[in-house]
């Protein structure tokens, strides 16, 4: 995953990855994920590109990409940690925990730390109900966690 592209990198990549899914059912998901991976997050830049070739609105490109989580407009960080905001999370203490984890990352929902080491998103359930609250972090599980527990998790990440 390369963050730092120019704009005829993206246009060059992401029309390769548009020729690769448009002939596909519901072919909009696919690449958008496809730029995704590619890119870390959805360039502005692609988004007219994905919709011409898809007979799509910028608007329509962009209605999806806002309304699903896990599209971002903007780079990540180098770690994702993404908080269970679940009923079962939050009735186990995860909206303490995601206060105390903003303050000592000094970030908000979605938000990078300075250092660019890690980005905090909530996520609405991760299926780990049993052992709330949750989290997952670069894609791996964690739960029953707490404000140590998640710290710990932090700094193992940042080393």
């Amino acid at each position: 995953m390369n963050i730092r592209s120019s704009v005829d990198d993206i246009l060059s990549r992401t029309s390769a990855i548009v020729e690769e899914h448009k002939r596909s059912e519901g072919p909009l998901l696919p690449i958008l994920h496809a730029v995704q991976e590619a890119f870390g997050f959805i360039p502005e830049d692609a988004k007219p590109l994905i919709a011409q070739a898809l007979n799509l609105s910028r608007a329509e490109v962009h209605g999806v990409v806002s309304f699903y989580h896990d599209f971002r407009s903007e780079p990540s960080g180098r770690h994702v940690l993404k908080l269970c905001r679940g009923e079962a999370c939050q009735s186990m203490g995860a909206d303490r925990l995601a206060d105390e984890l903003k303050r000592l990352l000094d970030v908000e929902w979605g938000g990078t730390t300075a250092d660019g080491a890690v980005t905090v998103e909530p996520v609405f359930c991760l299926g780990l109900c049993a052992c709330a609250p949750s989290a997952m972090l670069d894609g791996q599980v964690h739960g029953r966690l707490d404000g140590e527990s998640c710290a710990a998790l932090i700094a193992e990440v940042r080393r």
